[in-house]
């Protein structure tokens, strides 16, 4: 009876450890007002209905994406007129006050949200965030601070305001996908790469070349997905706690790719830190990042635990090929 009774309290406390860890603090009231309740009116569109993108507005795609169930995915950058991006942390860019970046969801054929992170103050910390749920007709999407399970009648969650920080909180420059590693490489045409914003002197320190890892193509595919997917969170240069723990681990492992770690695999933060721990060498089925990617449980947490309700598939895949090769 004891140890059953043990085991209930040991449950009794994780489910409430997690809730903790699963929640967010609320935006400041100034931090919602500084924000639009149309989407017409952040910048983004000259003209919302034909689709039509304002000058200066610059759409980019990362070189490794976050899974987000499958949901195809739009983004775009403005910078405010003549300035420049602070890179001289090549691993953590600074972006001046005024910084917008949008990112669209669609999910079958359907155009849901999108969302807006902008930067409206000198602080690090001086970020908001809102998401936008497109009408009917496509002609307007409007705030929706609170966020809207099963949105358009589809499997797609908004994420409330304050919930953005679960990720974008994990990395001192705020946002996420748009950096060196996320830019370098080849790009479809008319999407933003990093020698471009090096052509337009965008960058206040240009890197000397392209920052891509030099590894065969299962590493480079599981270490990529690794950083989009996991490394906002699990990093040790996260920016210090304020408030709740919003999906603040309390880990050693570091799945961020830095730009002066990509010369070998052996080199990255990933393989330091995870392999022979959360990483099993040759073992994909004994890795705890492949059992915690392949669950949506919430005890112990999934990964990734926010965002997502469905297992990325093909992602599980490449990191268990690349776990099946490690020796």
């Amino acid at each position: 009876m004891r140890a059953i009774a043990a085991t209930i309290l040991l449950l009794a406390t994780g489910c409430q450890a997690l809730e903790s860890y699963r929640y967010c603090s609320e935006l400041a009231p100034a931090q919602l007002a500084a924000l639009p309740a149309r989407l017409s009116e952040t910048g983004l569109y000259t003209d919302v209905g034909a689709d039509t993108v304002a000058a200066g507005v610059m759409p980019y795609r990362p070189a490794f994406e976050l899974w987000s169930d499958g949901a195809s995915k739009r983004r775009w950058i403005a910078l405010p007129s003549g300035t420049r991006i602070d890179t001289s942390d090549m691993d953590s860019w600074v972006f001046p006050v005024g910084t917008k970046l949008w990112k669209e969801f669609a999910r079958d054929g359907i155009r849901i949200e999108t969302r807006l992170l902008q930067r409206i103050g000198a602080g690090e910390g001086d970020w908001t965030t809102m998401a936008y749920l497109w009408n009917d007709t496509n002609t307007e999407a409007s705030a929706v601070p609170d966020g809207i399970e099963d949105a358009r009648g589809t499997s797609h969650d908004v994420p409330a305001a304050n919930e953005c920080a679960g990720c974008h909180g994990g990395r001192p420059a705020r946002v996420l996908g748009f950096s060196a590693i996320q830019l370098s490489g080849d790009a479809s045409p008319g999407m933003l790469t990093l020698d471009e914003l090096v052509s337009r002197d965008l960058l206040t320190s240009p890197p000397a070349g392209r920052l891509e890892l030099q590894a065969d193509p299962d590493a480079r595919a599981a270490l990529g997905y690794l950083h989009a997917n996991c490394g906002h969170c699990h990093n040790q240069q996260r920016p210090a706690r304020i408030g709740e723990r919003c999906f603040d681990p309390e880990n050693t492992l570091d799945f961020l790719l830095r730009a002066g770690e990509l010369g070998d695999v052996t080199q990255t933060a990933t393989y330091r830190t995870a392999v022979g721990e959360a990483i099993k060498r040759g073992d994909p089925g004994g890795s705890d990042v492949v059992k915690r990617m392949s669950s949506r449980r919430r005890l112990p947490p999934s990964m990734p635990p926010l965002g997502s309700e469905r297992i990325d598939e093909q992602g599980v895949a490449a990191v268990q090929t690349w776990i099946r090769g490690l020796r």
